[in-house]
């Protein structure tokens, strides 16, 4: 059987540092962070008090009051997203598209935890008399977003989630790859996307001591590959894409960002939290996804990595780096969003997926933010510090790992 050739011809984002997918490029290339102090609940009791939450976000200026308040927030996210990547692909403005062969695969990896944080601290104070919302159930399960974009857009092909902590989205883009390369679609809506700063999501990752504390200057808290990194930032937010079979966007005479060419997927087996200390499960993650695209190690000029500002994280990462690539290493832009984004979980792949993306289409190479103190434990790599790096960029990776030990990924090329 012949697989057909997978393009990405639309592209949407709401994240912490631009509602839309425009002013996310923007805040990227310019080194904009999106952190701040917490403004979601009161954090003066957490040992974490900063987040990446989105800012001027404004449920009424997307949905009507009333229907928006049937939404978690993740599952507002995720409708805004795709609206845009639907709009910016133009896929459905023929009347005679088949929706039937139009799929929608999402990721989320906390799905609706305010909706079910608040829920059950209302049944804590009620106890005797629990009144439950009959929308609870909706707004908590981590599928729900994927339903709601199909029934909005008639989208009537595979509709599921994928579900593998931060490398959900990741996944979901992997699946949807297939999907349409193997011909059982010929477009597919995916990305992710998660809401989870919440007392929950804060308290929980904050007892782990994955979060950075430097609550004295959120900003820069976020520090990839710096000596001093001390945790991620967590961020909230979506970003989504529009796969497309090759023949049918170049039919349509659709705009191409990039070629999806292939991914991998793979387990550290290692530890529920800790990565490989080596980083083994993310460098055969990307010599698969390499391998697949029918390229070489030597033809990769970027790679966005997970790059999650934590010690451990940080040092398997680009362990996996220097073992796959070896000399080559050094030639490659490496860099990582989260400096700016924080860390949006399930939605991180696809958000840095989309940023690997553009650097393709603007041959522009978003920077690593926050950089003071090079860390003589590190390899010594391109790591973009600083500033964006304007150069040609016809073949790269983006990275997403997940608590679990789960890996993946994606490799996209020039048009």
């Amino acid at each position: 059987m012949e697989l057909k050739r997978v393009v990405v011809t639309g592209l949407g984002a709401l994240t912490p540092i631009g509602l839309d997918l425009a002013s996310f490029w923007s805040g990227l290339t310019n080194g904009v962070s999106g952190a701040s102090l917490i403004t979601r609940f009161d954090p003066e009791q957490f040992k974490c008090k900063i987040a990446c939450e989105l800012k001027g976000y404004d449920l009424q200026n997307y949905f009507e009051k009333k229907e928006g308040n049937k939404l978690d927030l993740f599952t507002q996210y995720g409708i805004i997203a795709a609206d845009e990547a639907i709009a910016d692909s133009a896929l459905l403005q023929d009347a005679q598209v088949d929706r039937s062969r139009i799929g929608v695969i999402w990721g989320s990896g906390m799905g609706g935890v305010r909706s079910f944080q608040d829920e059950a601290m209302e049944y804590q104070r009620n106890g005797r008399m629990p009144r439950f919302s009959p929308f609870l159930v909706p707004r908590t399960i981590t599928d729900i977003c994927a339903g709601y974009i199909s029934i909005k857009h008639g989208l009537k092909g595979a509709n599921y989630v994928t579900t593998a902590a931060c490398a959900s989205s990741g996944v979901a883009i992997a699946d949807a790859f297939d999907a349409i390369r193997l011909g059982k679609a010929v477009a597919v809506v995916t990305g992710g996307s998660e809401a989870a700063v919440t007392e929950i999501g804060i308290g929980g990752f904050s007892s782990m001591r994955a979060l950075s504390t430097r609550n004295d200057d959120p900003q820069t808290a976020s520090r990839p590959f710096d000596k001093d990194r001390d945790g991620f930032v967590l961020g909230e937010g979506a970003a989504a894409l529009v796969l497309e079979e090759y023949e049918h966007a170049r039919a349509r005479g659709a705009r191409i960002y990039a070629e999806v060419t292939g991914y991998g997927l793979t387990a550290d087996a290692h530890h529920i939290t800790a990565p490989h200390p080596e980083g083994k499960g993310a460098q055969e993650a990307m010599r698969l996804a390499i391998e697949e695209s029918g390229m070489s190690p030597n033809d990769v000029d970027h790679i966005n990595t997970h790059g999650t500002s934590t010690p451990l994280g940080d040092k398997a990462e680009t362990t996996a780096i220097v073992n796959l690539f070896g000399d080559h290493a050094a030639d490659i832009a490496v860099n990582s969003t989260k400096s700016m984004t924080g860390h949006m979980l399930g939605a991180a792949g696809a958000a840095e997926a989309t940023a690997a993306i553009l650097a393709i289409f603007h041959d522009i190479v978003p920077p690593t933010i926050n950089h003071f103190t090079d860390d003589e434990d590190l390899p010594q790599l391109n790591y973009t510090f600083g500033t964006a790096a304007h150069r040609p960029v016809r073949f790269a990776l983006s990275n997403a790992f997940g608590f679990g030990g789960h890996n993946v990924s994606l490799a996209f090329r020039k048009m």
